[in-house]
């Protein structure tokens, strides 16, 4: 509900609602346009929140989810840190050797590493590390880049569904229902597991037999060494053990009465001890400003933006409208409600952004989970949550972070990807997943 304090402070006298809702919705806006970075709309729109007297400056700050972005921040500081020893490289280079450089396969490697990192790191670190690799080894081949691109856009967001770590909004929704990296394995791993392959076909189907390359070519690919990609193998090891630690705290959070986040920080200062211990302090000063400088600060102050705004619309009330609006047209059944919020996160993640379009949705479930029957019976809705604003995020190049990573990297060798054909192959393909998840969702939970 609305909070006294607000409604006598509002600018000019507005309806707090119509004024909160407007600004949402005009940030929204801005962000499909992609004609100012995200942050910046987040912020100015965060900041209009406060000085508009939708929330104080204590209000908002109770708005950020700290769970959220500790976590990313710590994961962010890791793979920073590993990527140091060309553990990645080493991964592309032998993963394609395996396949003796045949571009079809090469596909397929690099679909199954992105969607496996995605899952165990997140997809946006994942396609920072993998997209860079791909331009390198389709510009040996001289082949097209944008079917491996496409095609590791989907593998980071279907990967990525199946984890609590692997896409910001399965962060988000964890962290607001208390679920930790187990349950989302054992719910949405098995569908994740479907669906990769599923994803493949129509690939294959619009690509496959066009991915060739000369012989001298996929020689000369073959010809890479990747021993030589590690070029650190001391830090190597280290990476890795904390990595490990990380991934098996994740999974005994529970049992360890340990937040994600704490689990991620922690392991982020232990790595950069065990990275910086033998070194001076001039040196450790370098190195820790290096691993910092490899923290995506963007998406997390796009994050913090984001937070503050839905904040303020959950205290004016518009929330608990929609929620009641959505439980009229569902008549209370929570499964209705699963399959309508499987579909309409999909759909608004693909037009929008999935963080957004997740951070919305939390607070208005959770308004809703006394109707729905509590706690246990709303379970089935933020499952379809997760999978809708996951895989939706596939739908466009907006719908998720990973996707506009991977355009920039695009654009940046002279190979773009534009919006609207894009948008022709993914919506569709998007929307496959997303019948897929229809009716494992309805078998499992209704």
């Amino acid at each position: 509900m609305l909070h006294q304090s607000t409604t006598s402070s509002v600018i000019f006298g507005l309806d707090p609602l119509w004024y909160a809702g407007s600004l949402f919705v005009i940030c929204y806006l801005l962000i499909m346009t992609d004609r100012l970075n995200r942050a910046i709309i987040a912020m100015l729109g965060a900041g209009l929140m406060v000085f508009g007297g939708i929330l104080t400056q204590e209000a908002a700050l109770k708005g950020i989810d700290f769970n959220t972005l500790g976590l990313l921040t710590g994961m962010m500081i890791i793979v920073a840190i590993t990527r140091q020893s060309g553990i990645f490289e080493f991964l592309a280079i032998w993963s394609v050797k395996k396949v003796n450089a045949n571009p079809w396969w090469i596909l397929v490697v690099l679909v199954l590493v992105t969607a496996i990192l995605s899952a165990l790191l997140d997809n946006v670190t994942t396609v920072l590390l993998i997209a860079p690799v791909t331009l390198l080894i389709t510009d040996a081949l001289k082949i097209s880049a944008y079917p491996y691109l496409f095609a590791e856009i989907f593998a980071a967001n279907v990967g990525g569904t199946a984890t609590l770590i692997g896409d910001p909004p399965n962060i988000m929704i964890g962290s607001a229902v208390g679920l930790g990296f187990n349950d989302f394995i054992f719910n949405l791993a098995p569908l994740v597991v479907l669906l990769l392959p599923l994803t493949l076909v129509p690939i294959y189907l619009i690509w496959g037999r066009k991915l060739t390359a000369s012989r001298a070519d996929r020689e000369h690919v073959m010809n890479y060494r990747e021993a030589d990609a590690i070029t650190d193998k001391h830090l190597l090891w280290q990476s890795m053990l904390v990595l490990g630690l990380v991934i098996t705290g994740f999974a005994f959070a529970h049992q360890i009465q340990q937040q994600p986040a704490s689990i991620a920080l922690f392991g982020a200062a232990l790595l950069l001890l065990l990275h910086n211990l033998p070194r001076s302090a001039q040196e450790q000063s370098k190195q820790v400003s290096k691993a910092f400088a490899g923290v995506e600060w963007v998406t997390l102050v796009f994050f913090i933006g984001l937070f503050i705004q839905v904040y303020g619309l959950e205290t004016t009330g518009l929330l608990e409208l929609l929620a009641h609006e959505i439980l009229d047209m569902t008549e209370g059944d929570p499964g209705k409600t699963a399959i309508y919020v499987l579909w309409v996160s999909a759909v608004a993640s693909a037009m929008v952004d999935n963080i957004p379009c997740v951070a919305t949705m939390i607070p208005l479930l959770q308004s809703m989970e006394v109707s729905l029957g509590g706690t246990e019976a709303l379970m089935p809705v933020w499952w379809s949550l997760a999978l809708g604003s996951c895989l939706g995020g596939n739908g466009s190049l907006v719908g998720a972070s990973a996707n506009l990573i991977v355009a920039g990297f695009a654009e940046q060798s002279g190979q773009p990807i534009r919006f609207l054909p894009f948008m022709a192959l993914a919506f569709p393909l998007m929307l496959l997943s997303i019948a897929i998840s229809n009716l494992y969702v309805y078998f499992r939970y209704l």
